[in-house]
């Protein structure tokens, strides 16, 4: 399974599948018959993609990824570092290579160019937030199908820990689990059994803390707590197990939330509300 060029760090992705299928989506069976009427068959573009939003960056190894499958020659310059901070205007990539190609790639590079750094921007803003306190951000499984890792890998950029990647890396017991198990202790005790290292354990009442740690929970997911209740789940807690404040958190409560002592903080709005960031690709006759 191919990988994405090193530096963009998203180990099992496959980088050539995902590119050959948007662009099977994207040219169906006749290709992109504009080009191919309106260009040249030997005409060369050069062009700079640019960002017209202040943004986080993330995806550009991607991009490059759709030029070189149209055109393996295609020169290509980076200007930015994946991850880096740039404000509105700031040119992210110089290309060159042959104008039909290039044309035909764009929409699918700049795609998910924007997808990638709207999320990795709306991540450092939460990143930001809590800067100072000993909160870690944590992005969630709210990922659209089959772009998880990519995702994932956004967030990272803007400075979030990745939490479960899928359901098959830690337990998360949440209440229908309990309640089909018949409580939280007996959930808690059939995961122990089956060996399962990790056991994430969802509680939203204080009563239900002891319970899941006595029969052997990992990690306590303090679910939809106000800050003094958090605060409290926290003090009685007392460091056995990471704690984590997950739903509902907005920018705007984030900080009260860090604040509590709360090990961790899980956002799905990282993935499921991030707008596109506006980035563009301007080119011109070489």
């Amino acid at each position: 399974m191919n990988s994405v060029t090193p530096d963009a760090g998203i180990d099992g992705f496959d980088l050539a599948g995902f590119v050959s299928a948007t662009l099977s989506e994207d040219m169906g069976e006749a290709g992109d018959i504009t080009s191919a009427a309106v260009i040249p068959a030997d005409a060369m573009f050069a062009g700079v993609m640019d960002s017209r939003d202040a943004i986080t960056v993330a995806g550009l190894p991607i991009a490059e990824a759709f030029f070189r499958r149209l055109d393996p020659d295609a020169e290509m310059e980076r200007l930015v570092e994946e991850g880096q901070v740039v404000p509105a205007g700031t040119a992210l990539m110089r290309l060159k290579g042959r104008a039909r190609a290039l044309l035909t790639a764009e929409r699918s590079a700049l795609n998910t160019v924007q997808h990638l750094s709207g999320i990795a921007t709306l991540t450092r803003t939460y990143v930001d937030a809590i800067r100072g306190t000993d909160a870690t951000l944590l992005d969630t499984r709210k990922t659209i199908p089959g772009l998880r890792l990519l995702e994932k890998y956004a967030t990272r950029m803007g400075g979030a820990t990745n939490h479960r990647m899928g359901l098959w890396d830690a337990a998360m017991i949440k209440d229908n689990h309990v309640a089909v198990a018949g409580g939280i202790g007996e959930a808690v005790r059939r995961a122990v059994t089956a060996g399962i290292a990790r056991i994430i354990v969802e509680v939203d009442r204080v009563d239900q803390i002891e319970p899941a740690l006595a029969a052997g929970a990992t990690h306590l997911l303090l679910d939809n707590m106000p800050p003094p209740v958090l605060r409290g789940a926290v003090t009685l807690v007392g460091g056995r197990v990471p704690t984590e404040a997950s739903g509902g958190v907005r920018l705007d409560t984030i900080r009260a939330i860090a604040e509590t002592g709360v090990t961790f903080i899980s956002v799905g709005r990282l993935t499921q509300s991030a707008p596109a960031a506006d980035i563009g690709l301007d080119l011109a006759t070489a």
